[in-house]
């Protein structure tokens, strides 16, 4: 059996070879084998348990393969917690993380005179966004909803691992809330907003669940979905934010005026200065 040190620098050689993450066998052999990083380094030159070995060899050629690190491992971080995830949702990423910072800020400015608040997140996959808006901020009351059976028991084991307390119903985007006569102070949704013919990295065509990925024809189908009927699931005075496509101002705006009127709205961008985030008022921003 070779040293954990060849090991790693034989992988990371062969992944080099191949355009491949070269921090992904580091990555892998934490997981296999249970190691913090300053244990690694003390044992690198301890040979490779036979068990450890086959685990991580069988890991190394499935991301080789193109199979995602965050589905081998089966876990993701978001918000500072480990979420279970695999291929039935989208995995978490850290934009989205952006989203649930920039909602708290506006939770705290727009409802912090309120004891409690309902909220709801709509296509909520892996349950990442309503989760961590839970355990965030206590006096919420949150719905989550998603299409996808496969994706709600994703969800719904990641509220009881975390001890969340989010309420799940199974349905195509607003129509459990309907049917459930859900009235909430914060609408918060990342829809799948990828145009249908849009070139992407393989790794995530051919992973992710593409019902969490594609948005038709332009990338704001689902978003014209949610604005038609919104209103029939917000409180009179409400905040709505969406995850977005970088590219999509121009249109998103167009949408936003055709469906909200003069309702004042704005585009936030992310750390890497793309659009990322829009936020909708409702009956708010003249408060202020």
């Amino acid at each position: 059996m070779p040293t954990i040190r060849e090991l790693i620098k034989e992988s990371e050689e062969k992944l080099d070879a191949n355009n491949k993450d070269c921090n992904v066998p580091k990555v892998l052999y934490y997981h296999v084998s249970n190691l913090q990083p300053h244990e690694l380094y003390l044992k690198m030159d301890e040979e490779v348990p036979e068990d450890i070995y086959k685990t991580y060899s069988e890991y190394l050629e499935r991301y080789l393969n193109g199979e995602p690190v965050q589905y081998i491992k089966g876990k993701e971080y978001f918000f500072s917690r480990e979420f279970s995830v695999d291929e039935n949702v989208l995995i978490p990423r850290y934009e989205t993380e952006e989203l649930v910072e920039q909602l708290l800020y506006r939770i705290d400015d727009y409802f912090k005179d309120q004891e409690e608040i309902d909220l709801c997140d709509v296509g909520t996959g892996s349950g990442a966004i309503g989760i961590s808006l839970d355990l965030e901020v206590p006096k919420a009351k949150v719905v989550a909803t998603d299409i996808s059976e496969e994706a709600l028991k994703v969800a719904k084991k990641n509220n009881d691992d975390l001890g969340a307390n989010v309420t799940f119903y199974a349905g195509d985007m607003l129509e459990p809330l309907i049917d459930h006569h859900v009235k909430v102070d914060v609408f918060v949704s990342n829809p799948p907003y990828i145009p249908q013919d849009q070139n992407i990295d393989p790794m995530v065509k051919d992973n992710e669940p593409h019902v969490a990925l594609f948005g038709g024809e332009d990338g704001l189908y689902f978003y014209r979905k949610i604005f038609k009927d919104v209103k029939k699931v917000i409180k009179d005075r409400a905040l709505l934010g969406f995850e977005m496509g970088f590219d999509q101002r121009e249109i998103m705006e167009k949408a936003v005026h055709e469906y909200f009127g003069d309702t004042p709205f704005e585009i936030i961008k992310d750390m890497n200065g793309k659009d990322r985030m829009l936020f909708i008022y409702h009956n708010l921003k003249d408060e202020h």
